[in-house]
C-alpha cells in the first residue's frame, strides 16, 4: 500500500476507535455553536476522497453521486443517519480507500482537473490530492474530536 494512503487508513481507523462506543443520536448531534456532526464529518471524509480522486480525474466513484453531493463541502447534516447508514459509513470508510490504493498502483488516475482549496491548496494531480488527503483527514480528525467534547454523554 502507498504510505500516503496508508497513513489515511490509519487516521480512519484512529477515528472511528475514539467514536465507536458512541450511539447513533451521538453520533447526530449537532451541539450548539456546530453547524454539523460526528456522522457528518465521517460521511464527508468518504464523500471528499471520492470526489478529490475519482470525479477530478474523469474517473467514476465507487459511492454514489447522491452520497457525495450530500456530504460535500458547504452542506450540512440533512436528517440522522440510522445505525445502519452509520456502519456503511464506517465500512465505506475503509472500503474506499483500499480501492483507491488499487487504483493508484494500477495507475488509473492519469488526467486531473485542477482545484483550487479553500485552504490555499492548488491540486494538479493525484500526487498533490493524497498529499491533501492527510491534511482534510487530520483537520476533521480534530473536528471530530471537539464535537466529542461538546455532545451529550451517556
Amino acid at each position: 500500500m502507498d504510505e500516503r494512503i496508508d497513513r489515511v487508513k490509519n487516521i480512519r481507523h484512529f477515528l472511528l476507535e475514539q467514536v465507536g462506543h458512541l450511539m447513533p443520536e451521538q453520533m447526530n448531534e449537532i451541539p450548539a455553536g456546530f453547524n454539523n456532526n460526528i456522522a457528518w464529518n465521517l460521511a464527508h471524509l468518504v464523500a471528499s476522497q471520492q470526489a478529490m480522486c475519482y470525479l477530478r480525474s474523469g474517473l467514476s466513484p465507487v459511492v454514489e453521486g447522491t452520497f457525495i453531493s450530500r456530504y460535500a463541502s458547504g452542506t450540512k447534516p440533512e436528517d440522522p443517519v440510522d445505525r445502519n447508514g452509520l456502519e456503511e459509513i464506517k465500512k465505506l470508510s475503509f472500503s474506499t480507500i483500499d480501492r483507491l490504493d488499487e487504483d493508484y498502483r494500477q495507475g488509473l488516475f492519469k488526467e486531473y482537473e485542477v482545484r483550487h482549496t479553500r485552504y490555499g491548496v492548488t491540486l494538479h494531480n493525484i500526487e498533490d490530492v493524497l498529499q491533501f488527503l492527510l491534511f482534510h483527514e487530520g483537520f476533521h480528525l480534530a473536528a471530530v474530536m471537539t464535537l466529542k467534547r461538546f455532545i451529550k454523554q451517556g
